[in-house]
């Protein structure tokens, strides 16, 4: 999972909801608060920053600074390390809003059953959007199926996305696209 360090403070909003229903194959809750939002996969990025993440498995969240592009807007990701699927997304206010909750429910691991993981993070302002996502860096994480991720702040959903995550050879293209095809297991 990864996120951008958090700059700016955002204390006082009204919070308006809603829903919205994409054309993609999966359903999208977007809260009116959100202004831009984007989903997809993407190909991990290198960084060597972690930040502690105690309500994950590997106890620990990448912090990059730059959003990498999504190679594909498709809700449907091949089960392999290096790859990535989350959303880009921004508030409708000038400065960001912190202590977002992600959470990001799946599958079983294999060994530990766990399926649901979350951590703290922020949204950008619309103008400069954040990015959530969780990348496979491990096999145990490699579990198929239909996993969800959410961002809530203090109780309130800003939005919720789902995403399959299927074997390699159901999707080929995509799979070699980052070109961690060697580490498909």
């Amino acid at each position: 999972m990864m996120r951008r360090p958090l700059p700016l403070i955002f204390t006082a909003l009204s919070i308006a909801w809603g829903s919205v229903v994409s054309g993609q194959q999966n359903a999208q809750t977007i809260a009116p608060l959100v202004s831009f939002f984007e989903s997809g996969v993407l190909c991990a990025s290198d960084t060597g920053v972690t930040r502690e993440a105690p309500d994950t498995v590997a106890g620990t969240t990448h912090v990059i600074e730059h959003a990498p592009p999504f190679v594909s807007n498709n809700h449907i990701v091949p089960a392999v390390i290096g790859i990535g699927f989350g959303v880009k997304s921004g508030i409708d206010a000038p400065v960001a809003l912190n202590d977002v909750l992600i959470s990001v429910t799946h599958p079983p691991f294999a060994g530990s059953g766990t399926t649901q993981q979350s951590y703290s993070s922020y949204i950008g302002p619309g103008t400069d959007p954040s990015i959530n996502f969780y990348q496979f860096d491990y096999g145990y994480e490699l579990a198929l199926g239909e996993w969800t991720m959410s961002a809530s702040f203090d109780g309130y959903t800003l939005w919720e996305t789902s995403f399959v995550v299927v074997a390699p050879a159901d999707l080929p293209e995509l799979a070699s696209v980052c070109g961690y095809q060697d580490l498909i297991g």
